[in-house]
């Protein structure tokens, strides 16, 4: 009742593996998901624990099973004790990678660097548009097979029309 009263309330989780996402949790997010608190997870790219391609989209799956929308994969910031779960950036890119075309794109976050001395989330992503050249974009897809995207040659603005009831 308090969460209904208050709204909105957001709230971010963190989760690392699917194994977290137990019966448990299910039940949790299920109570917070229907009082209206929109849940998203915020996962941080593990060494040995999430790395693998496969793990990450279980875990994904997972999280969209009991609504949460999987929002943000952080890189590991580089702090004392941890550096032992840093992975490199490629990793992560790679990650996303995979992820696309093998999977609901609700099951693709976005993953980001917390940039050092304050420098807010950073996205980061494997490059899609390859080049723009003759009136066209060169794009690469989940598979790095290139297409060329025609772009309009000029846009035509299209004339507002009124309707009898005024304008809507």
């Amino acid at each position: 009742a308090v969460l209904r009263k208050h709204k909105p309330v957001w709230m971010s989780l963190h989760f690392c593996h699917p194994k977290e996402v137990t019966p448990e949790v299910a039940r949790a997010m299920d109570l917070l998901a229907d009082s209206g608190v929109p849940l998203g997870s915020q996962t941080v790219l593990l060494k040995g624990i999430n790395d693998d391609p496969e793990v990450m989209k279980r875990l994904m799956q997972e999280l969209l099973k009991v609504r949460v929308r999987p929002y943000y994969i952080y890189q590991c910031d580089p702090a004392e004790g941890i550096s032992h779960f840093r992975t490199r950036i490629a990793e992560g890119v790679r990650i996303i990678e995979r992820l696309r075309g093998h999977t609901s794109g609700y099951a693709v976050p976005t993953f980001v660097v917390d940039g050092p001395g304050g420098g807010g989330k950073i996205p980061i992503g494997p490059e899609t548009v390859i080049a723009y050249r003759d009136g066209a974009a060169v794009l690469r897809n989940y598979r790095g097979e290139l297409y060329t995207y025609r772009e309009p040659e000029e846009p035509v603005p299209v004339p507002l029309k009124r309707s009898s009831r005024g304008n809507r």
